[in-house]
Parts: structure tokens; C-alpha cells; sequence
């Protein structure tokens, strides 16, 4: 997976990274352990035998992951907070079954992640409102108007990230976001490649209607989601 994830809308003329997950929070800066080296496999295999350092490991490299998911899919920094706990405590229950050669630890806790967040927004029957906290500030070193703007932009963009029906949502934040390949989303998903690719460009042509009716009001500038890493 790429260090950095972000979803690319491109739009006449520029190409505008924004990244929706690194800077959407700040659980990543929470602190952290040292880093363990030491192969999924092994920390699984370890954990599951009782040892509580192996399963601190696993959740010091993947609690920002599963954060992160939960927190695009929902709009909500606690509901995020809620479904993470949920994820580690379901793989901490579940790890004397858990079978790597079925799906890699990572791919496995997306799934877990999808599915206690999909349980807990219908469970809710809304969707939380994107907090405040999210918003960009713009930095003393920008230029104030390009800022706002941008920010305005991401505000936009997150917002119709989040009204996208769960079934696009998710794969556009797989994809585009975290740079899962179709094959991985598709694992993830527990769905065919077809159905992958078949929702992320509906959702990648949702998306983007929507912006551009955002930025050029009355205008039918051409704007494209760039396709997420195969």
C-alpha cells in the first residue's frame, strides 16, 4: 500500500491531490509503539497463542488503517473511535479461526471493518454529519485565497464521498483512497472484479458531477476520478 493515499479529482487545466484520510483526523498522531517488524503471520500466530504484545503489534500497525475506513465511511470522528474498538475486539475473538491463507491480515480486517461499520450506520439509519474537525485550516505559509479554496474544495469533495450509497462509497475509499488494487477490493468485498470495477466508475461519475457542479455552477467543464492502481 502507498505511504500516502489520496483521491485525485482533475479538473481543467490542474491536477489537485487531496489526500482524505491523512489529514481528515488526527488518530495518526496518537502515540505509538515502536516499530515491530515482525511478519503478520508470525504476530498472528503469537497472539492468538495468548501473548498480549503480539496483539499490541497488530493493532499498532493497523488500527490507523481500519481509523481511517471507518471514519470516511461514516463522517464521524466517534463513530470511527466506536467501530475501531469493535474491529480489534471482533480479531482478538476471532484469531484461533482465523485462516491467513484465506485473506491476509490486512484484507481481513477491512472486511471486519466494513462490516461493523455498515452494522452500526444501519443500525444509526443516518449518516453522521461530517464534523467540523475535519475542515482544513489552511497554513499561515499559503496564499489565503488558494487555501480557502482548496479547502472549500476537500470540504466538497469528503461530503460527496460520504453521500455516495455505502456500496460506491466503499469501494471508491478501497480504491482511491487506501490504493487497493480490484483484486484486493474484490477479496475485501467478497465480490467479483466486474462488480468492482462496474461500482467505482458509477461512483467515480457521481463524484464528479457533483464537483463540477460545485466549482462551475451552470458550466459543463470536463472532470474525470483517476483510476485507482490495478
Amino acid at each position: 500500500m502507498p505511504s500516502e493515499t489520496r483521491l485525485l479529482l482533475v479538473v481543467p487545466s490542474r491536477s489537485v491531490p487531496w489526500n482524505l484520510s491523512d489529514d481528515a483526523d488526527n488518530h495518526h498522531r496518537m502515540p505509538t509503539t515502536l516499530a515491530d517488524d515482525r511478519p503478520d503471520d508470525d504476530l498472528v500466530r503469537r497472539a492468538a497463542a495468548g501473548e498480549r504484545d503480539a496483539f499490541a503489534a497488530i493493532y499498532d500497525r493497523y488500527r490507523n488503517v481500519v481509523y481511517r475506513f471507518a471514519r470516511l465511511m461514516s463522517g464521524s470522528d466517534a463513530t470511527a473511535e466506536d467501530v475501531t474498538q469493535e474491529v480489534f475486539v471482533t480479531l482478538m475473538r476471532t484469531l484461533p479461526r482465523y485462516e491467513s491463507h484465506r485473506a491476509g491480515l490486512l484484507t481481513y480486517l477491512y472486511g471486519v471493518a466494513r462490516n461493523v461499520t455498515r452494522n452500526r450506520l444501519r443500525r444509526d439509519r443516518r449518516f453522521v454529519a461530517l464534523d467540523a474537525a475535519v475542515e482544513d485550516t489552511p497554513s499561515s505559509a499559503d496564499d489565503p485565497c488558494a487555501a480557502a479554496s482548496r479547502a472549500q474544495q476537500l470540504a466538497q469533495l469528503r461530503r460527496g464521498v460520504l453521500a455516495l450509497p455505502s456500496r460506491h462509497r466503499e469501494v471508491v475509499i478501497l480504491c482511491d483512497v487506501h490504493g487497493l488494487s480490484y483484486a484486493e477490493t474484490a477479496r475485501v468485498l467478497r465480490a467479483p472484479i466486474g462488480t468492482v470495477r462496474s461500482r467505482l466508475n458509477r461512483a467515480r461519475q457521481v463524484l464528479a458531477t457533483r464537483m463540477r457542479k460545485a466549482e462551475s455552477p451552470g458550466h459543463a467543464s470536463e472532470a474525470c476520478i483517476e483510476r485507482c492502481v490495478v
